[in-house]
């Protein structure tokens, strides 16, 4: 089916969900792009935001309870990530499920604040991106 996901009859429902939400891709910068001042943007933070929470809204929606789901970006900024998931952890809708990764500490990561969540700092080997797994309640 092709279909804005934001835009799914609340009908359907899953077991498992991935949403790789569409972002800033702060992560990901080249900061030797001569326009990337054009480019990575307020505005298209801002962009972003409003699309995560509405996707991520449709995703619980839809998830059935006590299922996981995964929600992840390319971007590092807290905007992005910890202050969406935030307000559905304060309304109880969702509860983090830790990510345990083997050799964790070998990754370059960033702090968060919410536990249990990873963003991993881009450098000569990774790009960075943020990544959560959530279960419904």
């Amino acid at each position: 089916m092709e279909k804005d996901a934001r835009t799914l009859d609340d009908f359907f429902s899953f077991n498992q969900i991935l949403l790789d939400a569409p972002c800033s891709g702060s992560g990901t910068l080249n900061i030797n792009n001569p326009k990337l001042k054009e480019t990575f943007t307020l505005k298209l933070i801002q962009k972003s935001v409003t699309s995560q929470k509405a996707l991520l809204k449709k995703a619980i929606t839809i998830l059935k309870p006590g299922c996981e789901m995964v929600y992840s970006t390319c971007s590092i900024l807290k905007e992005e990530n910890e202050d969406i998931l935030q307000p559905f952890l304060k309304q109880n809708k969702i509860e983090m499920v830790p990510i345990q990764i083997k050799d964790i500490d070998t990754l370059p990561l960033l702090p968060v604040t919410i536990p249990g969540t990873i963003c991993v700092a881009p450098n000569e080997l990774y790009e960075g991106f943020f990544i959560a797994k959530l279960r419904k309640r």
